[in-house]
């Protein structure tokens, strides 16, 4: 094989596609790009070794013996409640957009739906209960599922506000069940939902500028930190699976430690063991020494 200085002194060839020089190739790219952009890198150069390898150029495509980079994952920011309180409750646009924009951010935070599940809502998916509670419908959300999720009656309020409001944006045009309508009657997009939601975060001075997943991450959060369960969470996500709730909810170590101490019977303080308590244990309490049992 040729020494380095030699390959750059010539042109690259398909026999290079190695996994050493791959390898190298990679090495040389970590800690200068992202691990997404060297797994992007590793990802094209998969599938020119596949295409050499069908057009006879290699024997075997090697580069798909090699791993990809691991990806960190990122979870959005989680706003602090008294931030959240002042983007909620702060001054808003005048007139019935504000009403709106109001309304949305309710929604958002209050039950934590996706931006699209919030603005594919209808009226008819709004189901009043007794003592001014709401519950929303979300049909069809992520992998095509429905679910029923409680809002508080802060939401319900701003909701009632919105309605009475709504007739006010409405035109010939507009589809008749769109609960959230934008500026010119109809419903109102995805990306005109994050920029009431941007906007108001800016406005409000926020410590951080969330968009509408932030909001939701927000509820979870806070919903966890209250003693909230995770199966009660997941359902109200969304989550098919409960490994995706917990890492979208987390907790700092403090809050850990906290939840810790209280739960724990070693880990609350004054909590000792009589010495006259042990007890030799019997023969049937003895765990089998020659097998592992996990």
């Amino acid at each position: 094989m040729d020494s380095v200085e030699a390959r750059r002194d010539r042109p690259a060839r398909v026999t290079d596609l190695c996994i050493r020089e791959v390898r190298a190739h990679l090495a040389q790219l970590h800690g200068e790009r992202a691990p997404s952009t060297v797994g992007r890198k590793l990802s094209a150069l998969r599938t020119f070794g596949e295409f050499c390898r069908r057009e006879g150029l290699l024997d075997e495509n090697e580069v798909a013996l090699i791993r990809r980079p691991k990806l960190g994952r990122k979870l959005p920011v989680a706003l602090p409640v008294e931030d959240l309180g002042a983007m909620i409750d702060g001054p808003q646009r005048a007139g019935p957009l504000g009403v709106r924009d109001r309304a949305l951010l309710e929604v958002l935070y209050g039950s934590g739906l996706r931006v699209s599940e919030v603005v594919g809502l209808d009226l008819e998916d709004l189901r009043w209960e007794p003592g001014d509670r709401l519950t929303l419908r979300v049909l069809r959300g992520k992998g095509n599922k429905d679910r029923v999720v409680p809002l508080g009656r802060a939401g319900a309020t701003s909701l009632r506000a919105w309605l009475a409001e709504r007739d006010q944006v409405v035109t010939p045009k507009s589809p008749a069940q769109a609960l959230f309508l934008g500026a010119r009657g109809g419903r109102l997009s995805s990306r005109a939902a994050r920029e009431v939601v941007y906007e108001s975060c800016r406005r409000s001075g926020a410590r951080a500028t969330v968009g509408p997943h932030g909001l939701r991450h927000s509820f979870a959060t806070h919903l966890l930190q209250s003693g909230c369960d995770l199966r009660s969470i997941q359902a109200m996500l969304g989550h098919s699976s409960l490994s995706t709730t917990q890492r979208y909810t987390h907790l700092d170590m403090g809050r850990l430690f906290e939840l810790y101490e209280q739960a724990h019977p070693r880990a609350r303080r004054g909590t000792t063991q009589a010495p006259n308590s042990a007890r030799p244990a019997s023969a049937a309490e003895v765990p089998d020494q020659g097998v592992r049992r996990d």
